[in-house]
């Protein structure tokens, strides 16, 4: 689909039904078509709307992108698999839709793309980053210790503690958005998880 016009790139046939339940298996085969080549896409609408935080400061030292892009670089530069940089490269770009649950929106771009601790880091950053600054908005900054239970507590802690909370520093010499499109675009190439698309091991 062409991101400006929202049309599809390639005219094709149109399903006929007027309500699902009239749909036919011909419909369907038109409609599951024209949906692979919309998802094979779906990188480049993520690097699109990911570069809608440049400049977006906030009040922060850095704008999100630059942030998005530091906590990336620092976990790469800490030997960090691909999907752990990618998830840390677009945990906040849920921050332009998702004023109150960024973390929600990013963990659900993620989800088929990520193994289920990375989901889960990305969905709890926002109650673990609060550690660092709750308690200056007279908010609870023990909210996290809700979360200890769970196998990932510390992995989430972690990933706060070494590359979410340090990315603010100006100074930092972060890797350009370029040096991590092939990595998003590796990534996302084929969902780990989907129901709408068939396990190749099934």
């Amino acid at each position: 689909m062409d991101i400006k016009t929202g049309q599809m790139k390639s005219a094709g046939k149109s399903a006929k039904f007027r309500e699902m339940k009239e749909g036919t298996a011909e419909d369907w085969a038109i409609i599951q078509g024209h949906y692979m080549e919309f998802a094979s896409d779906v990188a480049d609408r993520v690097l699109t709307h990911l570069k809608l935080l440049e400049g977006d400061f906030g009040g922060f030292p850095v704008c999100r992108l630059e942030h998005s892009l530091q906590t990336a670089t620092r976990a790469h530069r800490d030997g960090r698999g691909e999907r752990y940089v990618v998830m840390a490269l677009l945990h906040d770009i849920g921050d332009t839709l998702g004023t109150y649950n960024h973390p929600d929106v990013a963990a659900a771009i993620i989800k088929p793309f990520v193994t289920e601790e990375e989901h889960w880091i990305c969905q709890h950053h926002g109650a673990f980053q609060g550690y660092y600054f709750f308690h200056f908005l007279g908010m609870d900054k023990d909210i996290r210790e809700q979360f200890r239970d769970s196998p990932y507590f510390d992995a989430c802690a972690e990933f706060c503690e070494k590359y979410d909370q340090a990315a603010f520093d100006p100074d930092y010499d972060s890797e350009p958005l370029e040096f991590f499109e092939p990595m998003v675009r590796r990534v996302m190439a084929k969902p780990l998880s989907s129901m709408y698309v068939e396990d190749d091991a099934a």
